[in-house]
C-alpha cells in the first residue's frame, strides 16, 4: 500500500465526485423502484414511496448531464487510466504492477460503457410501464441488466483501484486541496487553449487515434445523443 497520497486535478474530482454521486443515487433508487413495482427476483421491506420513479428518474437525468464532460475529460486528458492497446496482453502479468494497472485501464473503460448502457436504456423507458404494471417492456429488460453491469463495474472499479493504489488512491479524490494552477478559474482558458491546440499535436492526435479512444468517445457521445432525440420522435405524428 502506497503510503504518499497521489495528486489528482481538481477538475477530475469534481466531475468524477459528481457524476459518482449521481450514479449512485440513480443505482439506490432504482432498486427502489424494482422493490416497488416488481419484486419478482426477490425483494427487501423498503417502505413505498409513490414519487420513487421520477426521483430515480431525477438522479439520472443529472448523471446524463455530467457523465458526457467526464467522458471528455477522461478521452483526452486521462488517456492512461482507460484501455491501452497492450491492456489485454499485459493482464498475463498479474504477479508483477503492470498487469493490475492493465485490469485497472480496462474496468475504467468497462464502467463507461456500463454507465452509458444504464443511461441509454433508461431514457428508452416511460415513467409510466412501472406504475400501470407494464413490466414486459424489453426496455425495462435492458434498464434491469445495466443495473446490474453497473453495480458490477462500480465494484470492479473500488476494488481494483484500491488493489492498485490503496486507501491513499481511494482518498485522494476525496480531497480538495489543489494546486494553483489548477484553480476554477483557469478552467475555461486552458481547456480552450488545449481544446484548440489539440488538432496541432500530431503525438497526441495520433495517440488518440490509434487507442481507440477516438472510437470511444465517438460511441458515448452518439449514443448519449441518440437517447435524447429517440424518444422525442414518438411524439412527431402528433405534430403533423
Amino acid at each position: 500500500m502506497k503510503s504518499t497520497q497521489p495528486y489528482q486535478p481538481l477538475l477530475l474530482r469534481v466531475l468524477h465526485g459528481l457524476t459518482g454521486l449521481c450514479l449512485l443515487a440513480a443505482v439506490l433508487t432504482a432498486f427502489w423502484t424494482y422493490d416497488t413495482y416488481d419484486g419478482r427476483w426477490g425483494r427487501i421491506p423498503l417502505p413505498e414511496y409513490s414519487a420513487i420513479e421520477g426521483l430515480h428518474g431525477t438522479f439520472g437525468l443529472y448523471t446524463l448531464l455530467i457523465f458526457p464532460v467526464l467522458v471528455i475529460y477522461a478521452v483526452r486528458k486521462g488517456q492512461r487510466r482507460l484501455i491501452q492497446p497492450d491492456s489485454f496482453a499485459k493482464l498475463a502479468q498479474m504477479d508483477k504492477p503492470i498487469g493490475w494497472y492493465s485490469l485497472n485501464r480496462i474496468a475504467n473503460t468497462l464502467s463507461i460503457f456500463a454507465v452509458t448502457f444504464a443511461l441509454f436504456s433508461g431514457k428508452m423507458m416511460d415513467e409510466t410501464w412501472l406504475p400501470k404494471g407494464e413490466l414486459y417492456h424489453q426496455w425495462y429488460y435492458a434498464h434491469l441488466i445495466s443495473w446490474i453491469v453497473v453495480v458490477v463495474c462500480i465494484a470492479l472499479h473500488v476494488l481494483i483501484n484500491a488493489r492498485v493504489g490503496g486507501t491513499a488512491l481511494l482518498l485522494s479524490m476525496f480531497n480538495w486541496r489543489f494546486r494553483k494552477q489548477d484553480h476554477p478559474s483557469l478552467w475555461y482558458p486552458q481547456t480552450t487553449t488545449w481544446l484548440a491546440n489539440f488538432p496541432r499535436n500530431k503525438q497526441v492526435l495520433w495517440q488518440y487515434s490509434n487507442s481507440g479512444l477516438m472510437a470511444l468517445e465517438v460511441f458515448v457521445l452518439v449514443s448519449l445523443i441518440a437517447a435524447w432525440i429517440i424518444p422525442l420522435l414518438e411524439y412527431v405524428p402528433s405534430f403533423l
